[in-house]
This record gives C-alpha cells, structure tokens and sequence, in this order.
C-alpha cells in the first residue's frame, strides 16, 4: 500500500514535469484535510516567454550566475509560490495545510508559506542557502513551521533532469 506521503510526492513529481527552468525543476502540492488544493511548478509568468525560450536573463545566462544565486533577475516564479498564488486566486485558504515539495524551499520560499501559515513542509532533495553564515538563519525560519520540514525518503528516477544535470525528458 502506498503512504500519504509517497503520494502527494508523487504528484508534485509529475507537477515538475511541467516546469520549463534551464536550471531546477521543481513541483508542489498543497495538501489541506487531505484534498489537493493546488499545484505549482516553477517557471515564468503566464504571458512571458519561458526559460527555455529566453524568457529568463538568468537561465539564458547560466554561466554568469553562481547555482541559488541571481533570483533577483530571474523572472521565475517558485513552484511553492505558484501553489499559494494559484489557491489564492481560486480562493482556497491554505492555512495549516501540508506543502510537498520536490526541493527542500529556498529562503524566499520559506518565509512566504510561513507568512501564508502552512502547517508543514515536505521535500525529496535538499537545498542549502549559498551564503554560510545565513544557513543558520534560513534553518530557524523553517523550524518556526508548527510540523516542520521533513524529508521525505522517495526513489526520484528523474533526479538528474529535475536538478538541472541532464537533458530534458521528452514527451
């Protein structure tokens, strides 16, 4: 039988493969009384170009940027950050609920779910900041969440592609 977890995770899986970043691919799912109340995946604004169009200074210039460093040029909006927007403009309150995540969120993303009350957060691969000497910090806004975050022990056959180390998957 499959877990809770390996569910949703799964589907925040096969969110990613929406995902259209020359860098991370990443899928959310936000989990509330355990329905689905919305999805995101990383990419750019509706009615921009995509990353894998040019639509991005920052994957359209890789080499000039440091990996987890330059979000303030890309144009990418967050998979977690697609989630809330989207269950915000449908009107779905996501307070206390569960967000699974195929990447641990980033610092950005972080303080936006604790702001929005999201109870827990569950992710497949980690993320650490860039910046040493605010790891600290980033790990003490994430141990503010009532649940925590936790990872979620998960075999990841497209592990490669979705961190930004092979070529995309067709289909």
């Amino acid at each position: 039988m499959i877990t809770k977890d390996d569910y949703y995770m799964g589907i925040a899986m096969a969110v990613r493969r929406k995902a259209n970043c020359m860098g991370r691919r990443v899928g959310a799912v936000i989990v509330k009384r355990n329905r689905i109340i919305s999805t995101g995946y990383n990419g750019t604004p509706e009615g921009m170009a995509n990353c894998l169009d040019g639509g991005c200074v920052r994957c359209k210039n890789r080499e000039a940027y440091k990996a987890s460093v330059g979000y303030d040029v890309c144009i990418c909006v967050h998979a977690e950050q697609n989630a809330l927007i989207t269950a915000a403009r449908f009107g779905n309150s996501i307070e206390d609920a569960f967000v699974y995540s195929t990447l641990r969120p980033c610092f950005d993303c972080t303080k936006v779910l604790l702001q929005a009350k999201v109870h827990t957060i569950y992710y497949i691969h980690d993320w650490a900041h860039p910046i040493d000497s605010l790891q600290e910090q980033y790990l003490l806004a994430q141990s503010k969440l009532p649940g925590g975050v936790r990872k979620v022990e998960i075999q990841d056959p497209e592990a490669e592609w979705a961190n930004g180390n092979a070529a995309p998957i067709s289909g």
